[in-house]
């Protein structure tokens, strides 16, 4: 059994594959996972969480760094990656906690987990702590979608996408660029260092970009997910995410990338999470856990107290 790689030029030296998938049913529906098999038999549970337009193998390089410590599986949301959409159309980040927190009963026997959540897959995460915290037993968000007033220039065209109507026509328009461009359109707004992306997964990013292109649902599962999650910016009410955010009080860890086109790292200086640790990356931008997987390994291992 290969070891667990310890710094960037392990991973870059032998760099993982998307792990393995299996599928597991849910009562709203069907969720595909890849599984981390762990080295360690007394590896604790965690699930790691993607945000809008991404997928489990988001997660790959994280997940082979902590092989040693987690029972790990990375679920495809519903609509995205290879997991179908939901029995009842419901893409908030509140329905799709729900179905998380039955993976967790499923997969893990009521163990609580390690929750790992970027961007959409943030948002997605805090619900899941705020609603079933028995199941959540810390919370690492990076770059975490969460409200804030105004918006950045970079994703100022969200809420114009979200329109009904509009956003499917934009889509559809979208669709009409090549999947390479398409693949690489992603990557510049999402990485600090367009550059840093290995050959081999722009490979992979632009073969999954023409497999979503043949599903019939991906462009409704994107929009209907966006919807979702705007909604909770909207949300004025006791359960609004921030105000969720402060009753979560297990350890949680924020990872933030300082050049971050899409959620502004302001975010680092909440103090609404009542057991909180913070790292800024500086030279990382919307997916740290993807840029800069060694920090970020390191950073959840100092929140258990665990560094190596």
């Amino acid at each position: 059994m290969a070891a667990v790689p310890r710094t960037t030029q392990d991973l870059l030296d032998n760099l993982p594959q998307p792990w393995p998938r299996e599928e597991i049913i849910v009562r709203n529906g069907t969720l595909s996972v890849r599984v981390a098999e762990p080295i360690n038999p007394n590896s604790e549970p965690a699930v790691f969480i993607h945000g809008l337009g991404g997928n489990a193998s988001n997660w790959t390089d994280l997940m082979a760094l902590l092989r040693d410590q987690l029972d790990g599986l990375a679920v495809d949301l519903p609509g995205h990656g290879w997991s179908p959409p939901p029995r009842d159309g419901d893409y908030s980040p509140q329905r799709s906690a729900e179905s998380i927190a039955e993976l967790i009963a499923i997969r893990f026997g009521g163990r609580p987990a390690h929750v790992f959540g970027n961007s959409m897959g943030g948002a997605l995460a805090l619900q899941l702590a705020a609603r079933h915290p028995e199941q959540v037993k810390t919370l690492t968000l990076v770059s975490p979608a969460l409200p804030k007033i105004g918006v950045r220039r970079s994703n100022a065209h969200l809420p114009v996408i979200a329109t009904p109507g509009v956003g499917m026509r934009l889509y559809k328009r979208y669709l009409e660029m090549d999947p390479v461009m398409r693949a690489r359109a992603t990557v510049d707004v999402c990485f600090a260092d367009p550059n840093s992306v290995p050959q081999e997964r722009m490979d992979q990013a632009v073969d999954e970009v023409r497999r979503r292109d043949e599903l019939p649902y991906a462009g409704d599962a994107f929009l209907q997910s966006l919807r979702g999650l705007l909604a909770t910016y909207l949300d004025r009410s006791q359960t609004r995410p921030w105000k969720l955010a402060e009753g979560i009080e297990i350890p949680t860890l924020l990872v933030y990338g300082r050049r971050d086109k899409l959620v502004d790292p302001i975010h680092a200086h909440t103090k609404a999470f009542p057991d909180v640790r913070v790292l800024v990356v500086p030279d990382a931008g919307h997916v740290a856990q993807i840029e800069h997987p060694v920090l970020v390994a390191n950073a959840w291992r100092a929140l258990l107290g665990s560094e190596q």
